[in-house]
């Protein structure tokens, strides 16, 4: 076998993670998006990873990011939670805000960015058309996810 030196990391990663919240209640009204949007993005800046879109609707989030080849998905997540929930509670004042445990998360290849950005900007217009449950199985079997439906709300 012949070996070559790799002096440096050349990742490309591109990650598609959505959460919804708890009981997928719908929190969030439309003024308020704009804020949390902006507000997640943040996060995920902060955690050392590179937001690319952020977006959603009353009940769930997309998030759109590239993390660092150090990043554990779960911890992403798991921070993106912790920190914006409570940001949400003292700008809401509801302490009883809460985001649901589990995730989706799905791989973006590099050429796909631009149709997945766009998808989580328009994401109003899209559920006109289709709920959150009907959006998230559509992502679960295009990915080929196996999955109980009766876990999934």
């Amino acid at each position: 076998y012949s070996f070559v030196y790799m002096p440096s990391t050349h990742v490309s990663l591109h990650l598609h993670v959505i959460f919804s919240t708890r009981k997928r209640e719908p929190w969030f009204e439309k003024p308020f998006q704009p804020k949390l949007h902006k507000y997640l993005a943040g996060i995920i800046s902060g955690l050392g990873a590179h937001p690319r879109q952020v977006g959603g609707t009353a009940d769930h989030v997309h998030l759109l990011f590239d993390p660092k080849t150090v990043h554990s998905l779960s911890y992403l997540v798991q921070e993106i939670k912790k920190g914006s929930s409570g940001w949400v509670r003292s700008e809401l004042n509801r302490t009883a805000f809460q985001w649901q445990e589990g995730y989706g998360a799905f791989t973006v290849s590099p050429h796909q960015i631009p149709t997945v950005a766009a998808y989580i900007r328009n994401q109003e217009e899209h559920h006109r058309q289709k709920t959150f449950q009907e959006e998230y199985v559509e992502f679960l079997e295009k990915a080929g996810v196996e999955f109980k439906p009766e876990y999934l709300w």
